[in-house]
């Protein structure tokens, strides 16, 4: 479910003009006893499913606009996030995430835009550009660790940081004559770091050349990184598999491994 800054946190969860609660439950209680006797006619386990995801989706109206709202936060907390309710920023994001996963939600996903430092103009550039995005997430991820460590939600939470790729370690070709120094895309070396959930904290595992140009010690292929984060989730991923044109095919394709090392 993809959630919103502004206006409604989750599209079509507030009730339709002219429609109260009561009457939205009328419709779905209706609705549901029009889909059990095609469930009881037809026999399709699809029927129950969408009963279930009706009762789901009321009950997200009454749950969603609660546990987006941080301003029910202390100002403590807000300040420790640099958090701003009623704006948008990674801060905010982070809060939320915390309050998400103190509801019981399974799976939250963040997403920080506005790393791409090719160094087209000053603010997309690495003196200024790069070190004021990372200024900007500094503190709102060390809160977000900080706070569910506080709350007891660590351990039980697994955090990944990362991207689909890298950056070059030299500048980048269309801005040589430019007085700012850009980088461009490059998915041969990058760094990810995890952190909660079964790993282990406090180091760092292989490292790149002097240059920073390839993987020099301890690689990790990307479905090494998968694998290693569906054991974590208590998934084997050799079995999670699903058939397409004739083949088996798995997330981890056919050579990803568990990195026990980073394990706890």
């Amino acid at each position: 479910v993809q959630c919103r800054s502004k206006g409604d946190p989750v599209l079509y969860s507030s009730d339709p003009a002219g429609m109260n609660r009561d009457m939205r439950r009328m419709t779905l209680d209706a609705l549901r006893d029009l889909n059990e006797l095609q469930a009881a006619e037809m026999g399709h386990p699809e029927t129950l499913t969408r009963i279930s995801q009706y009762e789901l989706a009321f009950r997200m109206q009454t749950a969603v606009p609660e546990v987006m709202d941080i301003s029910q936060e202390s100002q403590k907390t807000i300040d420790e996030y640099g958090a701003t309710p009623g704006g948008s920023s990674l801060a905010n994001n982070c809060l939320l995430a915390r309050r998400l996963v103190e509801s019981g939600v399974r799976f939250v996903q963040l997403f920080d835009w506005g790393w791409d430092f090719h160094g087209t103009a000053e603010a997309t550039g690495i003196t200024k550009g790069l070190t004021e995005k990372c200024a900007s997430m500094d503190q709102p991820i060390a809160a977000l660790i900080r706070d569910l460590k506080q709350r007891g939600l660590f351990e039980d939470t697994l955090i990944v940081w990362g991207g689909e790729f890298g950056r070059t370690p030299f500048r980048e070709g269309r801005t040589a004559k430019s007085k700012v120094l850009g980088r461009d895309h490059y998915p041969d070396v990058f760094t990810m770091w995890m952190a909660g959930g079964g790993v282990k904290g406090g180091f760092e595992y292989g490292a790149s050349d002097e240059l920073g140009f390839s993987v020099a010690e301890k690689p990790v292929h990307i479905h090494d990184l998968q694998a290693t984060i569906l054991h974590l989730l208590g998934f084997d991923h050799e079995r999670l598999t699903y058939r397409f044109q004739g083949r088996d095919y798995r997330l981890t394709d056919v050579h990803g491994h568990v990195m026990h090392d980073l394990l706890a």
